[in-house]
């Protein structure tokens, strides 16, 4: 893997970087994007609720030995 963050001072930028030999002859993809890029727009964490299934344990007593038991 080949990352190199640069900050550009013109619309125009040249790039050279060195390809390592076990890349040559290799198909490669080159992305470019702002380091802060989606960063933005984040959505609002989502509070998750179980409501489908709801038991009664009134009345319940656990019992450790008995769920230990093999």
């Amino acid at each position: 893997m080949i990352r190199t963050i640069i900050i550009p001072e013109q619309r125009t930028v040249n790039i050279t970087f060195s390809i390592p030999e076990s890349y040559i002859g290799n198909e490669m993809e080159i992305i470019a994007f702002s380091k802060t890029e989606g960063l933005e727009d984040q959505s609002p964490e989502k509070k998750v609720t179980f409501t489908a299934l709801s038991i009664d344990t009134k009345g319940f007593k656990f019992n450790r030995d008995e769920a230990n038991q093999r």
